[in-house]
């Protein structure tokens, strides 16, 4: 089974930038979607941005588009997500996440992943 560990989070203060890490073990990176989740206190968890490095395919979350970048460093079996211009909406619990490429991206968007990192929290201060 594929294991998931994000790191990263810490406080910012509004228009500022944290970049977030998920390291990926236990299986082959390439077969995989990483996907990164958010949950804000009080809200519903949302899907935020995912991967598929091997097809060179990226999603965005509409909120997220042209702040936050995601990327994968596949000899450290990493992805990041750089998040810049960030505002206090954007505090929340970030979770990686992956799920078997060949169940397709749906599985993102419906967040039916096959395995889940621990969260890591972010802060922004306005």
């Amino acid at each position: 089974d594929v294991q998931l560990q994000a790191s990263g989070g810490g406080l910012v203060q509004a228009g500022g930038s944290l970049r977030l890490s998920c390291v990926v073990s236990g299986s082959t990176f390439d077969d995989y979607i990483i996907g990164w989740f958010r949950q804000a206190t009080g809200k519903e968890r949302e899907g935020v941005s995912c991967i598929a490095s091997s097809r060179s395919l990226e999603y965005y979350e509409d909120s997220v588009k042209g702040r936050f970048t995601i990327s994968s460093d596949n000899a450290k079996n990493t992805v990041y997500l750089q998040m810049n211009t960030l505002n206090p909406s954007d505090s929340a619990v970030y979770y990686c996440a992956a799920v078997r490429i060949d169940r397709g991206w749906y599985s993102f968007i419906i967040q039916d992943m096959d395995s889940w990192g621990k969260g890591t929290l972010v802060t922004v201060s306005s």
